[in-house]
């Protein structure tokens, strides 16, 4: 089990991940536009990292792949600043597991790997959240060491459980 950076050869895997998750009501997983290829997808996805190809508003990010032999298994981000926004709601990091792979311990791995990452970036504190009802992610989070700060009103949306991580 390795962190990838997205890759063209995982095609056709990322995209049954996709098929797998379009029923989720919050859909996490990112999908290439209807104008873009998957191979510019990809690209886009690489150049977050150094600012380039950013939607308006969003910051440099890391985006890995959580590969299991040559399964896609999800994806964790890693935002290297925070927003005012992303301080209230989202957070340093995301990550998504495929629907059937999920209750399996992957959660907890890709999330462990991804603050590695992190680390490498040069953070030293990663702020996580989750949806206040979402109990599979707490459990994940709070194994990751994660130290509930607060839990916030978010509009629109569930409340967010707020988790600082020191690295």
């Amino acid at each position: 089990m390795r962190l990838v950076l997205p890759d063209i050869r995982y095609k056709d895997e990322y995209l049954r991940a996709l098929e797998e998750g379009k029923d989720e009501v919050r859909h996490m997983l990112r999908r290439p536009s209807d104008q873009e290829s998957f191979e510019d997808f990809v690209t886009h996805l690489l150049g977050w990292a150094q600012g380039l190809y950013l939607p308006e508003g969003w910051v440099p990010s890391t985006e890995l792949w959580l590969i299991d032999g040559n399964e896609y298994i999800g994806t964790v981000s890693i935002r290297h600043r925070l927003t005012e926004k992303l301080l209230r709601e989202s957070g340093h990091s995301g990550y998504y597991i495929r629907p059937s792979k999920r209750k399996m311990g992957y959660g907890k791995k890709i999330l462990a790997m991804g603050l590695e990452k992190a680390k490498e970036l040069g953070l030293t504190k990663v702020l996580v959240t989750c949806d206040e009802n979402n109990i599979g992610s707490r459990k994940v989070i709070e194994a990751n060491r994660g130290v509930l700060e607060d839990i916030v009103e978010v509009k629109n949306a569930p409340r967010k459980r707020r988790y600082w991580i020191s690295l």
